[in-house]
């Protein structure tokens, strides 16, 4: 079955860290059916989602735009996010579109028709089957598309394997042999003693729990009971003859951070576990197959090039660009240095290069941590080690392009840096535009009911 213009999938999986597949070389062969997929199309290796968590990262995504460009920089944005969105440039272009687990997020406009499915919290057994909950209701929806006579749009949301991490079994133990009690295991100590945390983890972690290595295993089979779930969804578009015409990308809105930068197995922090984040682009006979791309870039580039693989001219001006010219070897990277941003749980900024990692705070944050970090990502790629202090050269030189970055983008947009206009981002009105301390930071914010903690592990 063909129709005029190439139908587009779109996998956005949440809060998935592209090291944890084993298509991008992880340990844990924790893909097998992505993996295949990639041999059929092409893998970015460095794509990065510069501006997190969810509402900026998919904004971006959506729109082509920088953080500037979206007005957009925090979880919690108010108001409208700018920009024409992908749903509303196919729908102009005469396509049916259809969102899978994606509403009411300001970044979500545009789709003509939205569909919702249990994407959070465990059944009787206390495992949370999130990808069978999605395809129960994208499957029909792709068979219903694929009848029409129009091309279409789906864009599938995954909760896989964003937290809770509650893989069906028998996933809960395919990465793990051991005891997770070992009263000997200190490992989730501090997990549990950060308090703005606590609770939310224990709401779905076993009473007792000892090992960090037991949530990870539990966040890499979230992962291989994703993706045998969207097998199912490769067998349905092919069972329907649409695998020649249909522009399949997978991708996420930003990574995950499991045990480290006391982050513990949430989204939060510019550290590339939280910024590196998957691409693979399958087209056949439009995008190479088997082909591995090591140039930089970023979310603001994925709509660009779906413009040029559909051709499809929206009379927009775009912040990113077509990835086709890395596919094609005519440039090395797209952006080899960039602006990070970040407004989920704590307010920072910083700059990336290849070489540098630079973080500067907004206003204090509940870690406590300083308020400038460096880190040498050739020496120190895992970013453990604050080298601020020691080169304080280097702090002036990244802050003064970043800054001169900021100043050109703000004259260019005629707007101010969203990270400077975002007072109370967190949410917490009593605590004024900004937070004047870590400790009222600490004390302030907070996820999880100590109570509905309590009932659920008395269930485990």
């Amino acid at each position: 079955m063909a129709t005029r213009k190439p139908n587009l999938l779109l996998i956005g999986i949440d809060s998935l860290l592209s090291l944890h597949l084993s298509c991008y070389g992880y340990h844990r062969q924790t893909t097998p059916h992505i993996d295949k997929f990639a041999q059929g199309g092409t893998l970015f290796e460095n794509t990065f989602s510069p501006h997190v968590p969810t509402t900026p990262g998919y904004g971006s995504m959506f729109t082509g735009l920088d953080c500037f460009g979206t007005n957009t920089v925090a979880l919690r944005h108010k108001g409208l996010l700018e920009g024409k969105t992908l749903a509303e440039i196919l729908g102009d272009a005469g396509y049916n579109t259809t969102s899978v687990g994606f509403q009411g997020n300001p970044a979500a406009r545009g789709f003509q028709n939205y569909i919702s499915f249990a994407g959070w919290g465990a059944i009787n057994d206390g495992r949370s089957p999130k990808a069978e909950n999605l395809n129960a209701v994208a499957l029909p929806e792709l068979r219903r598309l694929a009848a029409e006579d129009k091309p279409f749009f789906l864009f599938l949301r995954h909760m896989d394997p964003h937290s809770p991490y509650l893989p069906p079994l028998p996933f809960e133990r395919i990465f793990y042999e051991g005891d997770e009690f070992d009263p000997n295991n200190t490992s989730m100590d501090p997990v549990f003693a950060f308090k703005p945390f606590a609770d939310y983890f224990r709401s779905w972690m076993p009473a007792g729990l000892r090992d960090k290595d037991y949530v990870i295993a539990q966040y890499d089979g979230a992962i291989a009971y994703m993706d045998a779930c969207i097998q199912n969804i490769f067998t349905t578009l092919t069972a329907l003859g649409l695998d020649d015409n249909t522009i399949v990308v997978i991708n996420s809105d930003h990574g995950e951070t499991l045990y480290d930068h006391d982050c513990y197995f949430d989204h939060h922090g510019i550290y590339d576990n939280t910024l590196r984040v998957p691409l693979i682009i399958k087209y056949p006979g439009h995008v190479p197959a088997g082909l591995r791309v090591s140039g930089y870039n970023q979310h603001k580039d994925l709509v660009p090039t779906l413009m040029e693989l559909m051709q499809i001219k929206p009379r927009l001006k775009f912040d990113g660009e077509s990835l086709m010219s890395l596919i094609r070897g005519e440039k090395a990277n797209l952006c080899s240095e960039f602006y990070i941003t970040e407004c989920t749980w704590m307010r920072k900024h910083g700059w990336r290069t290849p070489q540098w990692k630079l973080i500067r705070a907004l206003e204090p944050d509940f870690h406590f941590k300083p308020a400038v970090e460096l880190y040498d990502l050739l020496l120190d790629p895992e970013e453990n080690n604050n080298v601020a202090d020691k080169n304080p050269d280097v702090v002036a030189a990244l802050t003064k392009r970043m800054e001169a970055w900021i100043k050109r983008r703000e004259r260019q947009t005629k707007r101010t840096n969203p990270m400077f206009t975002q007072e109370c981002w967190h949410g917490i009105t009593k605590c004024g535009p900004a937070f004047t301390s870590s400790q009222q930071a600490y004390d302030s914010m907070h996820i999880g009911d100590p109570k509905q903690a309590a009932k659920l592990q008395e269930k485990k």
